[in-house]
């Protein structure tokens, strides 16, 4: 049974009213369930489906695709089994699909390659073939009946050979859906189905870990608390995760050596972020064209965000680690190396589980915008999102954007004039209505309480913000917790309240 992704089902689903033929690429983060879907969408009815052989060679890769032709029931022209021979070339390998088309009933016929990237082997020309396929034959037919579906987890790859390309399928493409991962309500939706029989905070706690990936969703098991869930995944001699961050990076990165300094350092560097001078200094990376395409997949694939004004460089922009799962394999799995099987169970109430849950939330309200302003009633207000900081007296403030609504965002630069304290906000919303949200965001395990020392930290963010950032908004503070803020003296200065309830909305 499919959870949520009703859109991305509807999108595929209309492929095959279409009158023409169609080329769709679906691409996202390895694990997101894009196989899956593409599987259940169509009731695993394909007329021809492969999957792509990882780190296979050329020889390799033309012999599963001859596999799967035969297991696609390739016939020959007098009706038996084919003996098919491999194929030398990816035109050679096109060609037998060409004839298990011909000999194909008639209607629409659906071809689903996935992990098209692992196929694209050096010296392969998979690329030449694919588009002397699709512009040469499949265009060409009068039947107007075929449905191509690829599909990979190399989301640059997909982005930089499909929907970039200069060549021959350069606008060939007539669907692109990118799948992510699922949002708080949809985690609910799955834990509900799977009847893990699991309360809110504890979908939160595991969406802090696992992020919105189905794949590592599936391994929880009823009947045990998140603590027990967690070791068994990650802490457990036999953990059904144990290996799979080496699997992660090496699978979607040819050489992921260079990939996982930049991610290492990112892991143990500023929550808020790090510039480009910043990585290369502490991974030790040469500067240029390859660090830079290092940064592009991997912001590509979804494991780092890049926060920049429209008006900013590249190398002045800001990039954050965002990934949920590799946060918590830096922080969590790799220092404990395996040596307690029950390490998460142990650490629970310790002071460094309860600082890691503060960052975690904050990545969490990042992730989940949109529930945000709906909680604020602002849905249909254009808003500029970004997060913002000032190192302090004499030093420049930033806008940095943090999603894809903050193209219109401004970098502010300007010095204090009298002295201050530097300030951070993760979140602010900026809003054509004359209004700024100033979002601050804390996790506890009950109603926040808003003491005189915080609220003299409040106070000077509203402060440092409004002098430094020159917005001529009102301002209004609103605090994003987990069971909301205690009504004590201090609530005054709260305009909006949002809770973990509020995050869990469609």
């Amino acid at each position: 049974m499919i959870i949520g992704r009703e859109k991305e089902q509807r999108e595929l689903l209309n492929l095959l009213e279409k009158e023409e033929s169609q080329f769709c690429a679906v691409y996202g983060r390895r694990r997101v369930g894009k196989t899956y879907l593409i599987r259940e969408t169509f009731n695993y009815q394909f007329c021809f489906q492969h999957t792509g052989v990882a780190k296979g060679t050329l020889r390799q890769q033309l012999t599963a695709f001859r596999n799967s032709l035969v297991a696609a029931g390739m016939n020959t022209p007098n009706g038996g089994i084919a003996k098919i021979p491999v194929p030398k070339t990816w035109i050679d390998a096109f060609e037998l699909l060409k004839q298990h088309i011909n000999n194909a009933p008639a209607g629409k016929k659906v071809l689903f390659i996935d992990e098209l990237p692992w196929m694209d082997t050096p010296k392969g020309n998979l690329i030449g073939a694919l588009e002397n396929f699709w512009n040469g034959w499949v265009t060409a037919r009068s039947e107007k009946d075929i449905v191509l579906i690829v599909c990979g987890s190399a989301t640059s790859w997909i982005s930089n050979k499909l929907m970039k390309d200069k060549g021959g399928l350069r606008g060939r493409l007539t669907n692109r859906i990118k799948l992510v991962p699922f949002t708080l309500h949809e985690c609910e939706l799955f834990a509900q189905s799977s009847n893990l029989a699991i309360g809110r905070k504890d979908v939160l706690e595991l969406y802090m870990i696992l992020g919105g990936i189905p794949y590592y969703w599936s391994f929880l098991k009823k009947g045990l608390s998140v603590a027990q869930n967690v070791d068994q995944l990650f802490f457990a001699e036999t953990a059904q995760l144990r290996d799979e961050f080496d699997a992660l990076y090496s699978i979607l990165f040819k050489r992921p050596e260079n990939y996982l300094k930049v991610i290492e350092c990112m892991s143990d560097g500023k929550q808020s972020g790090m510039t480009r001078e910043d990585i290369l200094n502490k991974s030790k990376l040469s500067d240029g064209g390859t660090f830079s395409i290092i940064l592009e997949e991997l912001e590509e694939c979804g494991f780092i965000r890049r926060f920049a004004s429209a008006d900013t460089t590249g190398t002045n922009a800001m990039y954050q680690l965002i990934d949920n799962y590799t946060l918590f394999y830096y922080l969590c799995i790799k220092k404990n190396a395996f040596s307690d099987e029950h390490y998460w169970s142990n650490t629970f109430t310790s002071t460094a589980h309860n600082t890691w849950k503060g960052h975690a939330f904050e990545r969490v309200c990042l992730q989940h915008i949109p529930q945000i302003k709906s909680a604020l009633g602002i849905s249909g207000v254009q808003t500029n999102v970004c997060s913002w900081f000032s190192h302090g007296t004499g030093r420049a403030a930033r806008a940095i954007p943090t999603g894809p609504e903050m193209n219109g965002a401004q970098q502010t630069k300007a010095r204090p004039t009298n002295k201050r304290r530097g300030a951070q906000i993760d979140l602010v919303i900026q809003r054509a209505d004359g209004f700024t949200d100033i979002c601050e965001m804390k996790h506890s395990t009950h109603a926040f309480t808003i003491d005189n020392d915080y609220a003299k930290n409040l106070q000077n963010k509203l402060d440092t913000y409004q002098e430094i950032s020159k917005d001529k908004r009102t301002l209004h503070l609103v605090m994003v917790t987990t069971y909301g803020v205690v009504h004590n003296s201090n609530y005054n200065m709260v305009q909006n309240e949002i809770t973990m309830d509020d995050l869990f909305q469609p």
